[in-house]
Parts: C-alpha cells; structure tokens; sequence
C-alpha cells in the first residue's frame, strides 16, 4: 500500500508499507529543474538495532569495500555470470574469483545458481543492487550539492 501527501514546498512525501508492516518515508523534492529523492527509515527499526545487528552490517560493508570483491559485484549487477567469466572480464584468476564469491556468498550479498555445469553468480537480491546503485549515484554527483 502506497498513501502520498504533497506538502507546500513541493515535497512529495510517501509512505510505503511493507509486508512485515513496516514503514519507510520516501521525501521527493522538485529543486531548480532537479528531482531528489530521500528515504528516511522508520525510527522506531533503527531502534532495534542491537550490537549483533550493527557488526554483522559492519562485517557485510567490510566484506563490500575490498576493491577486487567490490569489482566482482559490480561486475555482476548487470546479470549472473559463471567464474570463468567474471575472471576473463576482470583480469583476474579463476581460483581468486571463487575465494572472494565464497566471501560473498557466505555474507549473503552474492549467491549462485547452477546451469548445467556450471555455476553463475549474482547479487544475492534487489537490495544489494540498489546500495550499489544508489552509492554509484553518490560519487558521480557533483560534490558541492551540500552547500547551504
């Protein structure tokens, strides 16, 4: 279920429900011929955040930020794609792309499914995509969008 209110400084805001019933506030603004676009997540999720949870999203961006792990997420955004594959795209040897996947797969950002003999590997789902999508749109914006 999806309920939009507009707000005089056009500000769209929507709230989305989700299955488990819980709410996230989307903010859409029009600024000088420019859409921005920001979630703000329940308060009351950020809440229960308790020590395991914060470590074990810690340990996933950890795992995230190796810049050849990071290379080979990247790489398969677009679609899954076997080993061999990800190795010949990406200059790297097959034996050190299985060691990273098996990172990622343990850590539920990558996941695998076999074809035949062979196994190809992808973003584990749409969440994934979208932290690398969105932060991709981060460092390609202008840097000075945070000038008051």
């Amino acid at each position: 279920r999806i309920a939009a209110c507009v707000v005089p400084v056009i500000v769209v805001c929507v709230v989305v429900v989700h299955p488990m019933n819980t709410l996230t506030h989307v903010y859409i603004s029009y600024n000088a011929g420019t859409m921005n676009t920001v979630t703000e997540p329940e308060p009351a999720r950020l809440a229960t955040l308790d020590d395991d949870r914060v470590s074990q999203l810690a340990e996933m961006f950890r795992l995230m930020g190796d810049p050849t792990r990071l290379r080979i997420i990247l790489d398969c955004l677009t679609g899954p794609r076997s080993v061999g594959e990800i190795a010949g795209r990406l200059g790297l040897s097959s034996s050190l792309v299985s060691h990273h996947l098996r990172l990622l797969r343990a850590a539920r950002v990558m996941r695998g499914r076999r074809h035949g003999k062979q196994v190809h590997y992808g973003v584990a789902d749409e969440h994934i995509g979208r932290v690398f999508l969105d932060m991709l749109d981060h460092v390609v914006e202008p840097a000075d969008h945070d000038v008051s």
